[in-house]
């Protein structure tokens, strides 16, 4: 595998991600004006999306979907973007030679915890989320078997946060308006 030569500088951050997912295949966002990158999913990571994709996408009005592929700009920068585990957003997107989303027309955002992941890269990508404007952000931790609706974003945090473990429902927020069950989200070993 041969990875270019690149130099990562403020207004180019977006071009040099690219590049490196074509070369590596690893999944790179830009995170707060720094290259994050992870591996792709393991199973149990991919099981939890699987199941929470199947539970959410007969209910969806007909005007949303349900996409694993698709990442949110942050508003008013060049560079930064991230890449959620499980994206709402209108159904036009499909249609759309667009890679980037608003997140403004974000219902929900989905991270499922990587084996890996540190508390502050969770707390950074949370706050990332909320100064964005995504409406609501489910975190789920197979780590732990807990979940996290966060919503109500304002002034660069989530106003209302209603945490869980697996086992316990999650309601999410109209237009969704639908009780998620979690008992048979897979933990990692």
């Amino acid at each position: 595998m041969h990875v270019p030569v690149l130099r990562p500088r403020p207004g180019n951050l977006r071009e040099v991600a690219e590049k490196i997912e074509e070369a590596t295949g690893l999944r790179v966002q830009v995170l707060g004006g720094s290259l994050v990158m992870s591996p792709t999913p393991r199973g149990k990571h991919a099981g939890v999306i699987h199941r929470l994709e199947q539970a959410i996408r007969p209910s969806l009005p007909p005007a949303l979907v349900a996409v694993e592929v698709a990442s949110i700009e942050m508003p008013d920068d060049p560079d930064d973007y991230v890449t959620p585990d499980l994206t709402i957003c209108p159904a036009d997107f499909l249609e759309s030679d667009d890679w980037l989303i608003d997140p403004r027309d974000v219902e929900l955002a989905v991270e499922v915890i990587s084996k890996s992941e540190k508390v502050r890269d969770i707390t950074s990508k949370q706050d990332w989320y909320a100064v964005a404007g995504v409406k609501a952000l489910l975190v789920i931790d197979p780590r732990q078997g807990t979940w996290a609706l966060h919503t109500r974003p304002e002034d660069g945090r989530y106003e209302e946060a209603l945490r869980g473990k697996y086992g316990e429902t999650v309601p999410l927020p109209a237009p969704l308006a639908l009780d998620v069950e979690t008992g048979r989200f897979p933990l990692y070993g």
